[in-house]
């Protein structure tokens, strides 16, 4: 789900709140929460929209009930205006809870101009993000290229279904992103690309090295948004689609986004990690 951060320049305005965040380092801890599962390189994680209901702390213990470390940040549990208290206590949560911040977004990158978007990275640098997932426009790519190159954050194009007209599919993004730097890539959201008519396994192995970040999700109708589900309650084809992971030895993220139930997700997230982390035993036994 897009969001627009709301007066990022607050957050610039604090020298220290970025050099707070240049300087913190995600705690060791965190590689301690649960071992990679057997035999699969993939790496389970959330993205914390499934928990946008829930608080920073109940979140992350949640994602240690799920039994993994990984968590992709949304801005409801670190807003974009915070200011430096607010992400050293972030920080602090961060290291209590041993969690690895791998990601946040999305965030909407769609002003072409300097101030917005160096924001939205010295945003992503305190809050301790190797990447950030952006909802972009073709004109401002160029331009975020830049700061990518200047702040070594990767950034992931997260596509939005047929509804996107810019980005429906996470391929929709290659023709844009070609030429750009390799860290400029794609965050797949399997259930919107679904929607849009991409076959999912083909997707995968069309993005390549290009595919930085997922987005897993289930739907029990493809012509209905709102027919999400628990994962392997549904209709799209999770096994192959992560067999195609491990085939194209795929080394990024896959952060369940459950997108219902927000008063208390718990219950759905579990059961999806369950059949998730089943998979991809059955894919390596």
């Amino acid at each position: 789900m897009p969001s627009t951060p709301s007066s990022r320049r607050t957050f610039l305005k604090t020298a220290a709140l970025a050099s707070a965040g240049a300087a913190w380092v995600a705690p060791t801890s965190a590689k301690s929460v649960h071992p990679p599962m057997p035999g699969s390189p993939l790496q389970l994680g959330i993205a914390s929209y499934s928990t946008r209901k829930l608080s920073r702390q109940d979140t992350f213990k949640l994602a240690r009930e799920l039994g993994t470390p990984n968590v992709n940040i949304k801005s409801f549990h670190l807003d974009y205006d915070a200011d430096i208290l607010e992400v050293a206590a972030f920080q602090q949560d961060v290291a209590d809870a041993g969690i690895r911040i791998t990601g946040g977004g999305v965030v909407t990158l769609k002003e072409d101009a300097d101030a917005p978007i160096e924001d939205a990275f010295n945003y992503a640098r305190a809050a301790g993000m190797p990447m950030m997932v952006i909802a972009p426009t073709f004109e401002t790519l160029p331009r975020i290229e830049h700061f990518v190159k200047k702040f070594d954050i990767a950034v992931a194009i997260h596509n939005h279904g047929p509804e996107d007209k810019l980005f429906p599919t996470g391929a929709s993004a290659l023709p844009h992103i070609s030429k750009l730097d390799a860290r400029v890539g794609v965050c797949l959201d399997i259930g919107h690309s679904a929607r849009s008519g991409s076959d999912l396994v083909a997707e995968v192995a069309e993005l390549g090295p290009r595919l930085l970040d997922l987005h897993v999700k289930d739907l029990t109708d493809l012509s209905d948004k709102t027919s999400i589900c628990v994962v392997g309650d549904g209709v799209l084809p999770i096994a192959p689609f992560m067999r195609q992971l491990m085939a194209v030895e795929y080394r990024g993220y896959v952060n369940l986004e459950y997108e219902i139930d927000a008063e208390n997700p718990r219950h759905g997230m579990h059961r999806s990690f369950a059949f998730m982390r089943g998979v991809a035993a059955g894919l390596v036994a």
